[in-house]
């Protein structure tokens, strides 16, 4: 049979860099790309503390037939479950000072979920009015937005200043001399920390951010998947903002539990009650197992404690690692920087003089048994002409230190002899 697509699923259904990170990250989890170092993906590490707290809550939850037997058998509502969201609104009162309820909270089926829905009631063709796009004012941007544009020209992305601090690093920051908020701008987007560089706006940054969507009367949306207050996966003292208008999302994922698939999107009660009404038209409801984990850890305040106390030391702790073992491996053997360390699971490698892709190298990587992410998909929205002369883009390369100290130590040993053998020419 010769099926019939429509644009929207050719869309959704066709090659996309997502797609091919998570067709490998699955590969490799699952144990089918056997003695593979697998620096790709954005799968969080197997924190001890963590896991040992999240296979005494199943015990707790097992213990518990008539929870237990209402968790699996039940559907929760659309939104969520409401203790969850009332207890994940106490938690930001408490925390920040911010006047918001369960009202001001939806669930949805992971952070991927919570933003294809944003991005589709944002931008695209209106109800009224002209078409509207997503402005990402800061490239490279995470790699899961990219194909999550309906249409074609979902996203408008600006380039970002490049800051070289040192002898090996850089950072990354908003242009706003240059940036342009146009009229057919629906909402400003930012992930924080940032994936792929681990980059963390200011404050300064984002309170400019925040008073320019107010002036244009559009939202801001934060993505907070590796923020404050969990999985505080942050090196960097930041004060966490939310105004009405704003949009944040967080998630469950890279506290330990990504098979659990929960995100939780704080906005406006009118905007929340989309999003609950998307879920319910689009998959009836959420996973509720990852909201019964979490839950009376975070009524009682102790999740935001065992973030600080031990997912934030232990990914900086890997962090700095990671950083000793690419100066010792690389030397000066060719032309490096990396993007400055400021949080989140990777280190965002710049090869200024690589004599091919980054994708011309991932695949190289792949034949020795290490997986990157090149820095191409990182980098849309910047118009046909700006990104292809742009040379940087073709230049960088994203590396998790997540994993095993083992498979770190052996990955960029690996990528430091294929880095030689390019320059060699060979």
């Amino acid at each position: 049979m010769q099926y019939r697509i429509s644009r929207i699923g050719e869309a959704l259904s066709g090659h996309s860099g997502i797609v091919e990170l998570m067709d490998d990250l699955g590969a490799a989890m699952a144990g089918g790309a056997a003695g593979m170092h697998m620096l790709g993906g954005g799968n969080p590490a197997h924190v001890p503390a963590m896991q040992a707290v999240w296979r005494q809550r199943l015990r707790e939850i097992a213990a518990d037939a008539p929870y237990c037997d209402r968790l699996l058998a039940n559907y929760d509502g659309p939104a969520g479950s409401p203790s969850f969201r009332a207890a994940m609104a106490d938690c930001l009162r408490t925390e920040f000072g911010w006047p918001v309820g369960p009202e001001n909270i939806a669930i949805t089926c992971g952070g991927q979920t919570a933003f294809f829905f944003l991005f589709t009631l944002l931008a695209g063709e209106m109800a009224a009015g002209p078409r509207r796009r997503i402005l990402l004012p800061l490239m490279p941007e995470y790699i899961g937005y990219a194909d999550q544009g309906l249409a074609p020209g979902t996203f408008v992305s600006q380039r970002p200043r490049i800051e070289l601090q040192g002898d090996r690093q850089f950072k990354y920051r908003i242009d706003f001399d240059a940036l342009r908020v146009g009229d057919d701008v629906g909402a400003i987007c930012v992930s924080r920390p940032t994936n792929p560089t681990g980059n963390v706006l200011t404050d300064e940054e984002i309170d400019r951010l925040a008073a320019l969507a107010r002036e244009r009367e559009i939202p801001l949306l934060v993505d907070n998947a590796y923020g404050e207050p969990f999985p505080a996966a942050v090196f960097e003292p930041i004060q966490p903002v939310w105004r009405p208008g704003m949009v944040m999302t967080f998630s469950l994922s890279k506290l330990g539990l990504p098979g659990t698939r929960t995100a939780i999107v704080l906005g406006d009660p009118p905007l929340i009650q989309r999003i609950r009404a998307m879920t319910g038209v689009v998959g009836l409801a959420n996973n509720n197992m990852g909201q019964a984990i979490v839950e009376p850890l975070l009524a009682e305040g102790k999740l935001i404690q065992l973030c600080r106390n031990e997912i934030r030391p232990f990914y900086q702790a890997k962090s700095q690692a990671a950083l000793q073992v690419l100066a010792e491996e690389f030397g000066d053997d060719f032309p490096w920087r990396v993007h400055r360390s400021e949080g989140a699971f990777f280190l965002w490698l710049w090869l200024p003089e690589l004599p091919i892709s980054t994708q011309e190298l991932y695949v190289r990587l792949k034949e020795r048994g290490v997986l990157v992410v090149p820095g191409e998909y990182f980098f849309y929205g910047l118009g046909e002409n700006d990104s292809d002369d742009w040379a940087h883009r073709r230049q960088c390369v994203r590396l998790t230190f997540s994993q095993s100290t083992e498979t770190v130590e052996a990955g960029i040993a690996a990528i430091a002899e294929e880095l030689r053998r390019v320059h060699r020419g060979k």
